[in-house]
């Protein structure tokens, strides 16, 4: 599979099998994941497996949004995101390198979630990220430290449908030149 085969085949999963997955695959494609650049190579997101009684309290931590709970039910596991606080976008000294702050460690969420998703779907595994849930009440049960913080909820399974592809912008409208 080419990586445009792969960007352009993966499409957000909500409904899987009852397959679990395995935790030797979940620990390839973490390594795979951990290869997404980072601010000043911190590496700072992590990654909480949620299976059981626990995925089953976190399908309840979804009230903003009510159908995320029964895609967080229905999945085999979840993978909470998470990344250590106070690293990117600072320098050593505490102070922020740019006038975007601490705002980098969502960028690198972001690039490392999406890097999860690539590489777990070339296992044949289906996700979609979340961001909908409460933040708090997540935390809470899955003892996110202090040092952390909670980005996304990430469904994982095997899939039990197949989207089609959401019509595309034009390439016209997305770039432009100076």
């Amino acid at each position: 599979m080419t990586a445009k085969e792969c960007i352009t085949g993966r499409r957000s999963i909500r409904q899987f099998t009852d397959q679990p997955v395995s935790h030797e695959v979940l620990a390839d494609i973490v390594e795979a994941a951990s290869y997404a650049p980072s601010w000043k190579h911190t590496q700072i997101t992590r990654y909480i497996a949620v299976e059981g009684e626990t995925k089953e309290k976190l399908s309840h931590c979804t009230s903003a949004y009510a159908r995320n709970g029964e895609i967080i039910a229905n999945a085999p596991m979840v993978v909470a995101v998470t990344v250590v606080k106070g690293r990117s976008g600072f320098e050593r000294d505490g102070s922020f390198t740019t006038g975007r702050g601490d705002s980098w460690q969502m960028f690198d969420a972001g690039v490392a979630s999406e890097a999860f998703c690539l590489a777990a779907y070339e296992q044949g595994l289906g996700t979609v990220i979340m961001g909908i849930f409460d933040q708090e009440e997540a935390s809470q049960l899955l003892e996110i430290p202090d040092d952390r913080d909670l980005i996304a909820l990430i469904p994982i399974g095997y899939p039990a449908e197949s989207p089609t592809a959401p019509k595309r912008k034009a390439v016209e409208e997305l770039l432009s030149y100076k």
